[in-house]
């Protein structure tokens, strides 16, 4: 646990930047639309109806689809990272915001504009002295909602790439560690108490119309922002290194593996976990890493859209060839295992069905319950797979690595889509499937280093020890270390212990 909370304060820096970035942002655009829309019905629904539509799509995949929009847009735009996550975030926030400002100035009594019409009040004087103020207690209750729903929309920006309080959550889950879950949803829930105790101050304060009190409680909330956020100007001066990984334990350990290398050759370096793999290699690709692990036959179906399956060495070579050519980025080498999908069966079940291979599984597949990582029944190597055997399962259900594993243990899943580098399969005695067809295609882990260090020769050199250095076996028990149900490391003491077997 004391591991766990050492980490949340860098986090929880960078959650409330982003957090309070948004709700400020949503203040600037939705403030402004919702005066407007108060005094004309018809945009006033329009409005609504738009904010009310963004709610309605998941905050997850919200932030998901600002991916490919500034991919498409270019011009050094960051597709990952800060930017995508304060977008979407700051539609998130609109509606609360824009309805409780539009409901209270729609619901003011007509009287009060009429007197200040008769006095002399020009519009502008009558919104910014009358209207405004009788309306702020309603307008502030929008933004306490708004800024705790950013609060907690605000962890799924990991995986775009973002640092927050969600990489705890998210590197927990993956690897049940459930310190890590207990450490990311206090933070952010204590985050979320303490805006929302602000702002609720600020918000009785000028329902008392006591205009000075609202200032204190919304600059004490300004400078708590900027004081967590000061960490992050300081190490912002130094160049630090970024390293990536997906959102599984074998990523986790391998990301602290090539960290140690380069902390050892005097780089600073930070994380950047919970990548999903539509999004990592885009990221290394436009710099917003600098290193990460992929594996072959990923970067060959997904990015070269390539259907075949060459012998591994060709394909190796055709992905370096392709990557630098047209990306600029590296690739250094492989790592020396592969981390191929392969179908696994329980052990006694297979052998009871006399299901061997791929084959073999087509006529039983119609009576079997088929359980996937969250991204396998979308991606090129499923529809291959189809192709080359005719599977037609009873059911097809997408789990996150560990609870895929889990499904497969409780028989709530009959085969699964197993990696072959998991320390389960062996430890769980699981029967892989063999693929006559080679519809699979090779998946050698391949170390990929960004456009800036193209010729970098310092930094490849800190890395190149890892070249060719670990067994599938070393992989295989320092992912295990990880999922283990009892005596669980973490990724970091796995990847010390990687290091002294393969001898760095």
């Amino acid at each position: 646990m004391s591991d766990a909370l050492a980490r949340v304060p860098a986090l929880a820096a960078q959650h409330l930047l982003l957090a309070m970035a948004a709700l400020a942002l949503a203040l600037l655009v939705g403030a402004p639309v919702a005066i407007r829309a108060a005094r004309a019905p018809r945009l006033a629904a329009v409005v609504l109806g738009a904010a009310s539509l963004v709610q309605t799509i998941p905050s997850l995949a919200l932030l998901a689809l600002f991916y490919p929009v500034l991919l498409w847009i270019g011009h050094g735009v960051p597709a990952l990272g800060f930017l995508p996550a304060l977008l979407a975030l700051t539609l998130y926030a609109l509606l609360p915001i824009v309805r409780n400002l539009v409901t209270g100035l729609r619901g003011l009594d007509p009287a009060v504009r009429e007197a200040a019409a008769g006095i002399g009040m020009t519009r502008a004087q009558t919104l910014r002295l009358v209207e405004l103020p009788l309306v702020l207690p309603i307008a502030m209750a929008g933004v306490r909602t708004a800024a705790v729903w950013t609060i907690g929309a605000a962890t799924l920006s990991t995986t775009v790439g973002q640092p927050s309080l969600g990489d705890l959550i998210f590197a927990g889950l993956q690897t049940q560690a459930w310190t890590l879950v207990i450490a990311g949803c206090g933070g952010a829930a204590t985050l979320a108490l303490a805006v929302d105790a602000l702002l609720g101050w600020a918000e009785r304060a000028a329902g008392q119309r006591r205009w000075r009190r609202v200032g204190t409680a919304l600059g004490l909330l300004a400078a708590a922002t900027l004081a967590a956020s000061a960490p992050l100007w300081a190490s912002g001066r130094d160049r630090t290194i970024v390293i990536g990984a997906k959102n599984f334990s074998e990523q986790y350990i391998l990301a602290r593996l090539i960290g140690a290398q380069l902390e050892r050759a005097g780089y600073r370096v930070s994380y950047r976990d919970g990548l999903g793999s539509a999004v990592a290699f885009g990221a290394v690709a436009g710099g917003e890493i600098d290193v990460y692990v992929d594996y072959a036959g990923t970067i060959w179906g997904a990015e070269l859209h390539r259907t075949d399956t060459p012998p591994r060495a060709v394909q190796v070579r055709a992905i370096a060839d392709w990557a630098r050519r047209t990306h600029g980025v590296t690739l250094l080498g492989t790592l020396g295992f592969e981390n191929a999908y392969a179908f696994a069966m329980r052990g006694a079940d297979a052998r009871a069905r006399g299901i061997a291979t791929l084959q073999d599984l087509v006529p039983a597949a119609p009576n079997l319950r088929f359980g996937a990582d969250l991204e396998f029944l979308d991606r090129p190597e499923w529809a291959a797979i189809q192709r080359a055997y005719p599977l037609r399962f009873a059911a097809a259900t997408p789990y996150s690595p560990t609870f895929m594993y889990r499904a497969l243990a409780s028989g709530r899943a009959d085969v699964i889509s197993a990696f072959s580098s998991d320390g389960r399969i062996a430890a769980e005695r699981l029967t892989i499937l063999a693929d006559p067809r080679r519809a699979i295609p090779g998946y050698d882990a391949i170390l990929l280093l960004s456009p800036a260090h193209r010729d970098d020769a310092k930094f490849a050199a800190a890395l190149r020890p890892l070249i060719g250095r670990i067994p599938v076996e070393a992989m295989r028990e320092a992912n295990y270390r990880v999922d283990r149900d009892g005596d669980k490391q973490s990724p970091e003491a796995a990847a010390r212990w990687l290091a002294r077997r393969i001898g760095l």
